[in-house]
C-alpha cells in the first residue's frame, strides 16, 4: 500500500495521476487479483483505490484519511456523468440513540469533506478495462448541510420511536436509510414500537443519486 498523504494537495495529486488507469493495471499494480464482476466483490473498487491513495481507516468509523479528516467515496457513473446508484455513508445506530446529535453524528463526520472519485460504472464495459474519472475534494454547502440534518433528525426520530420498521427508501430528501447486510440472516437490536427490543435488518445511511449529481455537476460544470 502507498504510504499515508501527508497534506490534501497531496491527496488530491494522487487521485488526479489514477485518472484514465483502468481497473486492471491499478489492480495489477497492487498485486490484486480484478475479479470478474463485482456481485461477490462489493468493496472491491474501494479498496484498489484506498491501495493506491494510502487511506488507513479501512472499515473503522472514521475518514479514510484520518489525520487528514478526509472520507474516500468512490461514485459508479454513466457514459453521461450521472450516478448510476447510490451512496453508502455508514451504518446506523439503532440503539443507544438517545442524546445523539446530528454535529457529533458519524453522517456528518464523514461527509465533513470527501474526496470523490467518479469511476466507469456501465454494467456492459467488462470490470477489468473501466477507468477511473477525475477526482474532486467537496464539503456541503450550508444549503446542502442542512438538507443533510434535516433528513438525518427525522430519520433518527423514528428510529428512537421504535419505527425503524416502517422506515422506506421513500423517506428522506437527499439521505434515505436502507437495510445493509450481506444477507437477512444477519440481525440486529432496535428499539420496537413498544419500547421493547426487537431482532431487525441492519440499516446503513446512504446519499440519493440526485444529491451526487449535483455535486459532480457543480464541480465539472
Amino acid at each position: 500500500m502507498k504510504p499515508e498523504p501527508q497534506s490534501e494537495q497531496e491527496l488530491l495529486e494522487r487521485a488526479k495521476e489514477i485518472a484514465g488507469i483502468t481497473f486492471k493495471e491499478l489492480a495489477d499494480e497492487a498485486g490484486m487479483e480484478t475479479p470478474p464482476d463485482l456481485r461477490r466483490d462489493k468493496g472491491w473498487v474501494g479498496q484498489l483505490l484506498e491501495w493506491h491513495l494510502g487511506a488507513t481507516a479501512g472499515s473503522k468509523p472514521q475518514q479514510d484519511f484520518e489525520q487528514l479528516g478526509i472520507e474516500l467515496k468512490t461514485i459508479p457513473i454513466s457514459y453521461t456523468g450521472k450516478p448510476l446508484e447510490t451512496t453508502f455513508v455508514c451504518v446506523a445506530p439503532l440503539t443507544g440513540v438517545h442524546g445523539l446529535t446530528w454535529h457529533t453524528s458519524h453522517v456528518r463526520n464523514k461527509l465533513s469533506r470527501v474526496l470523490w472519485v467518479p469511476v466507469e460504472g456501465e454494467r456492459e464495459i467488462p470490470l477489468a478495462e473501466r477507468r477511473v474519472g477525475s477526482p474532486l475534494i467537496w464539503s456541503p454547502t450550508a444549503q446542502q448541510e442542512q438538507q443533510l440534518q434535516t433528513d438525518w433528525e427525522e430519520l433518527m426520530e423514528l428510529i428512537v420511536l421504535g419505527q425503524v420498521e416502517q422506515i422506506t427508501a421513500r423517506h428522506g430528501e437527499v439521505l434515505q436509510l436502507r437495510p445493509k447486510a450481506a444477507n437477512s440472516r444477519v440481525l440486529t437490536d432496535a428499539y420496537g414500537a413498544s419500547g421493547k427490543m426487537i431482532k431487525t435488518l441492519p440499516r446503513g445511511f446512504y446519499l440519493r443519486t440526485q444529491f451526487t449529481a449535483e455535486i459532480l455537476q457543480q464541480n465539472f460544470a
